[in-house]
C-alpha cells in the first residue's frame, strides 16, 4: 500500500465470522475501504490480488489495507 502518512490509519473491517472464499473477503475490504473514502487504495488491493500465489498470502495483502475484526 501506498501509505505517505504515517498518521494514517488503516480502516476496521469486520471479517471474522463472514463466508471465507478469498474473493468474498476481497471483496468485503474492498467496500470498507470504499465506505471510508480510499478508493484509491480499494482498486490497489483488487490489482495486487493477481500477484497472490496462495490464500495465506492473499489474506497477508488484506492485511496490508484493513485491520481484521
Amino acid at each position: 500500500m501506498n501509505n505517505n502518512n504515517p498518521n494514517s490509519q488503516k480502516p476496521i473491517c469486520k471479517l471474522i465470522g463472514e463466508n471465507g472464499n478469498i474473493f468474498n473477503l476481497i471483496s468485503i475490504a474492498k467496500k470498507t475501504l470504499i465506505k471510508e473514502g480510499m478508493k484509491d487504495e480499494a482498486n490497489e488491493l483488487v490489482s495486487r490480488l493477481n500477484d497472490c500465489k496462495d490464500y495465506d498470502e492473499a489474506l497477508a495483502l488484506i492485511q496490508e489495507y484493513v485491520d481484521i475484526e
